[in-house]
């Protein structure tokens, strides 16, 4: 083949992740954000228990005895828990096959709803869009670049 006919061979689209791509990317970024609610409801749950006393009768450890350091644990615990429940919303808006704008602004409108700054999910997106779980190289980059338009959004939403 000539230099031409080389170049031909990639016209028609060669060069980026197409539409199924960026949907196999949200997926990911959906089940990515779901494993982080997970690990978010795993710690407030453990900071519930530590703040909750054994019932009469079963040995074990002592709840906080002090209540300034109770009460900070079971804030934690409710902030933990409400930040779960939001990257769960924000996975089931991500399964929804629409433009990142509309996506992001949806995402913004749930934080605020909760009283959460819309940024508050970037480093939960960022980290989803790292915990890829797949060889397909075009759906990490389709990922990698819904999850930085998305955290710009949002960003610029707070």
């Amino acid at each position: 083949m000539s230099g031409m006919e080389e170049d031909s061979v990639f016209d028609g689209g060669f060069g980026g992740p197409g539409p199924e791509d960026f949907a196999n990317g949200a997926a990911a970024l959906a089940a990515g954000l779901i494993r982080e609610a997970q690990g978010l409801a795993n710690a407030a749950a453990s900071l519930r228990s530590v703040a909750a006393p054994n019932p009469p009768g079963v040995p074990g450890g002592e709840p906080v005895s002090d209540i300034r350091r109770q009460r900070m644990v079971l804030h934690t615990a409710g902030e933990a828990a409400l930040r779960a429940a939001l990257a769960l919303d924000a996975a089931a808006l991500l399964a929804e096959s629409r433009p990142p704008a509309e996506q992001a602004a949806r995402i913004a409108e749930a934080a605020k709803k909760v009283g959460l700054p819309p940024a508050t999910l970037s480093p939960f997106l960022r980290s989803a869009a790292l915990d890829f779980r797949t060889d397909d190289a075009a759906a990490r980059i389709a990922a990698s670049t819904l999850a930085a338009d998305l955290c710009a959004l949002l960003a610029a939403s707070s």
